[in-house]
């Protein structure tokens, strides 16, 4: 090493290295060079006041400490719950992600409700509340056109073409019913059985009409759909091919 570059023998030691930057090990001859930063002072946190008080025997003065705080927290206070979700209204306004193996078209297998066990046809997810718009068609298995969860359907890998098959009118406003008036009387008469809509009984026939013509492609897909599914003692379902 050159002897005008060298530093002298009483110069404290410096890394030249990034890694000085950032170690504090080796700050101290920057510190003592520059000078350390100043430390933002502390506000001073009030102390007793000295008041002259009256009386003989009481000493004139007395040191009195300042007041603290009028509300202190109860010990069973409860405190909010901290939670990592989002707000009820942000998560509520999305709808659940269709599931990749469900396509329009797809023949599924409902596991609850009153049709559970029927094999359906799936339409079309809908947009609102995100659940599945399927049929049986009703001449076929009598499943009419409902909403299901897709959370509670087996997909198959059956398919059914449903092109053609105009459903743009269903929605969730489609499916809506009239909030009904309660009676508390404890002899009330029974409620009369509800009319079906005349509309939905054509619009169920017209949708049925076009998907049965769809089921004549493939032998034997009219009577898969009208057999119901069931599970025997022995089967294992995980095992299964749907």
């Amino acid at each position: 090493l050159d002897r005008e570059l060298a530093p002298p023998p009483d110069a404290p030691f410096t890394m030249r290295s990034p890694a000085s930057a950032a170690n504090p090990r080796y700050r101290r001859y920057n510190v003592s060079k520059s000078g350390a930063r100043p430390k933002a002072a502390k506000a001073a946190e009030p102390g007793p006041v000295k008041k002259t008080v009256g009386g003989s025997k009481n000493g004139g003065t007395r040191m009195v400490e300042p007041k603290g705080p009028k509300y202190y927290p109860a010990d069973d206070e409860k405190k909010p719950k901290y939670v990592r979700t989002k707000a009820k209204e942000l998560t509520s306004s999305k709808i659940a992600k269709l599931r990749g193996n469900i396509t329009p078209g797809t023949v599924i297998i409902l596991l609850s409700g009153r049709f559970r066990g029927k094999r359906v046809v799936f339409l079309k997810q809908l947009e609102k509340s995100g659940l599945l718009l399927v049929t049986g068609p009703f001449k076929v298995n009598g499943v009419p056109l409902r909403r299901v969860n897709q959370a509670y359907v087996i997909a198959t890998s059956t398919k059914v073409d449903v092109s053609g098959i105009d459903v743009a009118k269903f929605d969730d406003a489609y499916f809506a019913r009239a909030k009904k008036s309660g009676s508390k009387d404890t002899f009330a008469q029974p409620a009369e059985k509800p009319e079906i809509d005349p509309k939905r009984i054509a619009d169920q026939k017209a949708i049925d009409d076009k998907l049965i013509a769809k089921l004549g492609a493939k032998p034997l897909l009219k009577e898969y759909l009208a057999a119901p599914f069931s599970l025997s003692k022995g089967d294992r379902p995980h095992e299964m091919k749907f």
